[in-house]
């Protein structure tokens, strides 16, 4: 029947759920800096146990991984241990990190390393690691790669005023474009627009999880298409004002407020399902408004990434593309898998939207207990 396999889309979204805060894997973040004395410097921030265990880029999830028992293990240990395993693959790593210029690649050494406390597990702990090189003489570029087996990974190149001249997302382990050793973008609007239709993308699918739920839940209430487009809509544009705004410096919130807020709205929209089998006139207002939270929780992935000023609205407009491509791609598939079939079935609210929106309202009710310290 069709409410046992409803069931099994419920089950599925709690266990998805449950490991999306601990074990999400993030891309490392690279900050490439030519001091001007022939060398070059690399300032990284990454899940260091995702490397260690080889969570590669296939794995948004560490869970996913055949490694993620190693994973695990690794998240658990002190500083000094994570230090002594990380030094018996000092080797390894070394080898997947590649700078080449003038068609030689460049010596680096790890100069320095922090790793902090284990501190709360839910959350992943990020560690930093600085490596150095001597540039071979008269090179005038460079290109950088990191080995997909320890993730993804972002480039920037810090222009010394707290913005960045060069930034560029790499998920494959395919080299970078030459970037200029006198600084200066080596990418075009056009590039950085496309290179950020992706990175906008996979913040929804398959990462966003949260955003995801939410989407799920507009769904559920009223899978028609009209009402749909323009709750998505009002979506769209309220995340793209409060995401420009972000970026540009005028509001600031801090994730303490902004992760715990989306998860309540998460909340109001599964209870609203929940107490009502028809769309209300303001249901559209209120999603506005929920997408400027979620706006400022899109802020905080451009923000890690480091937009360059040179192409900062071709950058912006190619994340809002890419968000909205996710959320489309989010709705294609619950209508593929319940709206054509049985959203006009008496029995469709009983057996669909209550259990899922029971699912969904209690997986963000759990992330709201988790995002403000109750469980600590």
């Amino acid at each position: 029947m069709p409410g046992h396999w409803v069931m099994v889309l419920v089950m599925a979204l709690l266990l998805a759920a449950s490991g999306a805060r601990s074990h999400e894997i993030r891309p490392a973040i690279v900050d490439l800096t030519f001091a001007g004395d022939g060398t070059v410097r690399l300032d990284m921030s990454l899940i260091l146990e995702a490397a260690l265990a080889e969570i590669g880029v296939e794995h948004s999830d560490s869970d996913d991984s055949p490694n993620a028992r190693r994973y695990n293990d690794l998240r658990g240990l002190d500083e000094a241990a994570l230090a002594a395993e990380f030094e018996r693959f000092t080797a390894r790593f070394l080898e997947g990190v590649r700078l080449v210029a003038a068609e030689e690649t460049i010596a680096l050494e790890i100069v320095e390393i922090g790793i902090e406390p284990v501190g709360d597990t839910n959350f992943a702990r990020l560690s930093r690691i600085t490596l150095s090189g001597a540039l071979p003489r008269g090179a005038t570029a460079v290109t950088y790669s990191f080995d997909p087996a320890f993730g993804p990974s972002v480039i920037r190149v810090p222009d010394g005023q707290g913005a960045y001249s060069y930034s560029v997302y790499l998920d494959d382990g395919s080299p970078s474009a030459a970037i200029p050793v006198a600084g200066g973008s080596a990418l075009s609007a056009g590039q950085v627009f496309v290179d950020y239709i992706g990175v906008g993308f996979t913040h929804i699918v398959p990462k966003g999880l949260d955003h995801i739920l939410f989407v799920v839940g507009l769904f559920l209430l009223s899978p028609r298409l009209k009402p749909l487009v323009i709750q998505i809509t009002a979506f769209t544009v309220a995340h793209s004002v409060t995401l420009a705004l972000a970026m540009l410096g005028v509001i600031s919130l801090p994730a303490s407020i902004v992760e715990p807020l989306i998860a309540l709205s998460i909340v109001y929209i599964a209870i609203e399902n929940l107490a009502t089998n028809r769309l209300s006139p303001w249901r559209p207002f209120v999603v506005f408004g929920f997408g400027l939270l979620h706006g400022l929780g899109f802020a905080g992935v451009l923000t890690e990434f480091g937009l360059s000023p040179a192409h900062f609205v071709s950058g912006l407009i190619g994340f809002n593309v890419g968000v909205e491509a996710g959320q489309l791609a989010v709705v294609a598939a619950c209508y593929a898998l319940l709206g054509a079939w049985f959203s006009d079935r008496s029995w469709y609210r009983a057996r669909v939207t209550t259990p899922m929106s029971l699912a969904i309202g209690g997986m963000a009710l759990w992330w709201v207990v988790e995002r403000t310290g109750l469980m600590a």
